[in-house]
């Protein structure tokens, strides 16, 4: 039987259905590696959301294999892979979206992270025309996505650990924004930064683990600046090492910078919503967490806007 890294074990439970797909995954991952004819290669591995087990095919090839708790954001991970048929991304070997599996060619292990911050957000910004291609038909809209956003940040009460300026700004764009033809039209990743941009042998760098929407490019830059978020803070002026992030992904990428700098206030303001959801939802005083995730929120929408 398959045995789950303890970190994924660990992990907080998002909905009541992790449990239980938890219990189950040792039997769903050993059925996925009899039926597709796999032997384990190595410790299996994790992400937040899924077990990834390193394998070799019945041909010798070095893969992983993944599996996937069932959740809205990962639902067409398996639809952008086969679109973009291994160009700048992790070329998919095999998937059973049915059990939420994905057969993948092996990379790293070495992560983008190891370069410095800015060559890394130059990376990215490279791969963005690669990926960035027309949207197919089953993705969800980030115009739809983007319209209850900005409807939960108007509902948010005044009181809420969010300054009001953030919240009445964020949710003025993302009407304006639901409401653009751009917003939609093309494959984008939505949570590319370089913790999922691997080293690769046919190619240096590719991006794993999409969370796909129909969408604008100018949505992707937000991760690069909160990811990283030590460095940033590390620098001693989080205001300029947060916009020279922004600066060099627009530069290398060819984005519009206004744009861009719109999504990151947005995104920042949408980050914020959710912890104070959650707090919400289930009845708990912030922790450490919380509040240095709000914090985090402000401090990267302040950087761009100010």
């Amino acid at each position: 039987m398959i045995e789950l890294p303890a970190g994924l074990v660990a992990q907080p439970a998002p909905d009541p259905t992790w449990v239980p797909w938890l219990e189950r995954l040792p039997h769903l991952a050993q059925e996925l590696v009899d039926a597709w004819d796999l032997a384990p290669d190595g410790a299996a591995m994790h992400g937040r959301c899924s077990l990834a087990l390193p394998v070799r095919t019945a041909d010798g090839r070095r893969a992983v294999l993944k599996v996937g708790w069932p959740h809205e954001d990962a639902e067409h991970e398996a639809l952008a892979l086969q679109h973009w048929h291994g160009s700048g991304a992790v070329e998919l070997l095999r998937a059973d979206p049915r059990r939420w599996a994905l057969l993948l060619e092996r990379l790293g292990p070495a992560a983008l992270t190891s370069l410095p911050v800015e060559d890394a957000c130059a990376v990215v910004a490279g791969l963005y025309g690669r990926l960035h291609r027309p949207a197919v038909p089953r993705l969800r809209t980030l115009s739809r996505a983007v319209a209850r956003w900005a409807e939960r940040l108007t509902a948010l009460p005044r009181d809420a650990p969010v300054p009001r300026r953030l919240v009445e700004r964020a949710a003025g764009l993302g009407r304006d924004l639901s409401g653009d033809a751009a917003t939609d039209g093309a494959l984008v990743h939505t949570d590319l930064h370089d913790g999922n941009v691997l080293a690769g042998t046919r190619e240096a760098w590719l991006a794993i683990d999409p969370k796909p929407l129909s969408g604008d490019p100018h949505y992707e830059p937000a991760p690069l600046l909160w990811n990283r978020w030590d460095e940033a803070v590390g620098t001693g002026d989080v205001r300029r090492a947060l916009r020279r992030r922004l600066d060099v992904v627009v530069e290398h990428a060819g984005l519009d910078y206004d744009r861009a700098r719109d999504w990151v206030v947005v995104r920042a303001a949408c980050n914020a919503l959710w912890v104070v959801e959650e707090l919400e939802a289930t009845g708990r005083a912030a922790g450490p967490g919380d509040r240095d995730a709000l914090t985090t929120a402000v401090a990267m929408a302040k950087a761009v806007e100010d």
